[in-house]
């Protein structure tokens, strides 16, 4: 008991950020976890205390003068292990089967773990209180509109999906847009992006959502109905040679397999759409080719090879569009912590000087000589003398 009121006493001399409190002795203990997570609102700072058992999570908020006090009767004779975080440390609490009391500590940089008020800190377009029946039946919002605290990540990173995309709606005044969402799968994103256009945005808009899969496309298809989304509709088809004929605004492909998404920016392109918003996944093509004797340090270790042949497969994406017309950028989607698959590319058409242009595409031929690359959009475009 005294060793441990010690090491407790040692950590919270500290400013502590969080703290995880976990291990429990045995099944008879109520909670799997207990974490404590420093919050700042206009008045005061405090802890906020989330403590999870098997179906349920428990919240409490705590004033900041009595840590030591909370953690102390949460851990004695219930827990195995306690991790804290400060500013520039992080402590390591273990306490044996008999007792006895371990405090380790390393420095670190933990700063990025502050969070300034009760999720108050970001004002995001798809707010609690909404009845976003998506969100809903996806199991991130109850049917109040709260977020479900374990899909908190979830419902951050469908937010960053829309501020993406809102960063472009909101510098222009569109009537109207029509929308093909490739390899759209459950389409519950798919659902959330026209609730977002409609309802927060007032866009009249006519959404398409593609799949391979006919029994997702018959229950998309029957959600839209139950929700009257009244023009949204999916069709099943392959992206490679979908044809439509007439005006498409944006398009939209979300985690479509290695050169899928070629696919989808190749009829993106041939469409001359407005907007591209992808989200590139499993990027093999460039693996199984690259290669190279001056920098045959990137393809000596496989998980090396891997994440550089992803991210030139983007980078060459990136260029082919600038040449092709696009502004265009790759964003952070998610935190690099959840995956790293975390590359969104935006492309907005766009008056590109002619020098930059060939530039982007010299750059991508000079990639391609160097590591033996035939990126799939370069062909698809070549074929049709669009480069």
């Amino acid at each position: 008991m005294e060793d441990l009121k010690k090491a407790i006493e040692e950590i919270v001399k500290q400013d502590i950020i969080k703290v995880v409190i976990s291990n429990k002795i045995n099944k008879d203990v109520e909670y799997n976890k207990i974490i404590f997570v420093l919050k700042e609102d206009d008045e005061k700072q405090y802890y906020q205390i989330e403590k999870t058992t098997d179906k349920q999570v428990f919240h409490e908020n705590i004033n900041v003068d009595i840590l030591e006090e909370k953690l102390l009767e949460y851990v004695q004779g219930k827990y195995k292990q306690l991790d804290a975080w400060a500013g520039t440390t992080t402590f390591d609490l273990k306490i044996s089967k008999k007792g006895k009391v371990h405090l380790g500590h390393k420095m670190s940089d933990n700063e990025k773990l502050t969070s300034k008020g009760h999720n108050k800190e970001k004002n995001y377009i798809l707010k609690e209180g909404m009845i976003i029946e998506p969100l809903i039946d996806l199991g991130i919002f109850t049917k109040e509109g709260k977020v479900v605290n374990s899909k908190y990540d979830k419902y951050k990173q469908i937010n960053r999906f829309v501020e993406v995309i809102d960063d472009e709606i909101k510098n222009n005044d569109y009537k109207e847009l029509t929308i093909i969402d490739f390899g759209c799968g459950k389409s519950y994103l798919t659902f959330v992006l026209y609730y977002y256009f409609v309802e927060i945005k007032k866009i009249n808009v006519k959404m398409i959502g593609l799949d391979l899969k006919e029994d997702v496309i018959g229950k998309c298809n029957e959600i839209a109905k139950r929700y009257n989304y009244e023009n949204l509709r999916f069709e099943l088809g392959d992206i490679n040679g979908f044809k439509y004929e007439n005006k498409v605004d944006m398009v939209i492909t979300l985690h479509a397999c290695d050169t899928a998404t070629d696919y989808a920016l190749y009829n993106a392109i041939k469409w001359n759409s407005g907007m591209i918003f992808s989200v590139p996944c499993c990027q093999h093509e460039f693996n199984s080719q690259i290669k190279t004797e001056s920098l045959a340090i990137l393809t000596k270790y496989g998980i090396v090879k891997e994440r550089v042949s992803a991210l030139m497969t983007d980078a060459a994406r990136a260029n082919i569009l600038e040449y092709s017309g696009y502004k265009t950028q790759l964003l952070e989607f998610i935190d690099i912590d959840q995956s790293p698959k975390n590359i969104l590319i935006r492309a907005i058409k766009a008056n590109i000087p002619n020098e930059i242009k060939e530039k982007a595409l010299s750059e991508v031929n000079d990639l391609m000589t160097s590591f033996n690359l035939k990126p799939t959009l370069y062909d698809l475009l070549r074929k049709d003398n669009l480069i």
